[in-house]
């Protein structure tokens, strides 16, 4: 199908659609788990990085999902889209992980500091990165919103 303008083809991707829904949906999961436990909302953690499930990975395996439900598990497309997905979702438990670490121990740091007087002007980030669990519950979040996507939305 030819589109007039870029912007028509990208509001017309399926594909794209889909990972964006599992994306925003995973981060409004992230705030519903939270009062779960807290009973107190907490809207931050709808733009926030890190947190179960992680919608960086619901994001990138709907992504693939829905590739290869249309495209086929043989093609180019999905294997691209799953490499994708699988080196996003190591880098979110992995490498943020680590960078999240390394933050609660520089405040640690930090806080030292102020105690003898010294004021930084801020403090860094701690929740940057995902446990394994997050990432998996992510990934399952996202297949789940691509099957059902395609299985009643999509015909």
């Amino acid at each position: 199908m030819v589109y007039p303008n870029a912007f028509v083809a990208l509001i017309n991707n399926s594909h794209l659609l889909i990972a964006i829904f599992a994306c925003l949906s995973a981060q409004a999961l992230k705030v519903l788990i939270d009062y779960g436990r807290t009973k107190t909302v907490d809207k931050a953690l709808f733009f926030g990085t890190g947190g179960m499930p992680s919608s960086h990975s619901a994001f990138v395996v709907s992504m693939a999902a829905s590739i290869g439900t249309v495209e086929g598990l043989h093609s180019s497309m999905f294997a691209i889209a799953l490499v994708f997905a699988l080196i996003v979702m190591y880098d979110a438990a992995g490498v943020r992980r680590a960078a999240g670490k390394h933050a609660e121990v520089i405040n640690m740091l930090v806080e030292s500091l102020e105690n003898i007087g010294i004021t930084p002007d801020e403090k860094l980030k701690e929740l940057l990165g995902h446990s394994p669990i997050e990432v998996v519950a992510g990934a399952l979040w996202g297949v789940a919103v691509a099957a059902i996507s395609h299985g009643f939305l999509i015909r």
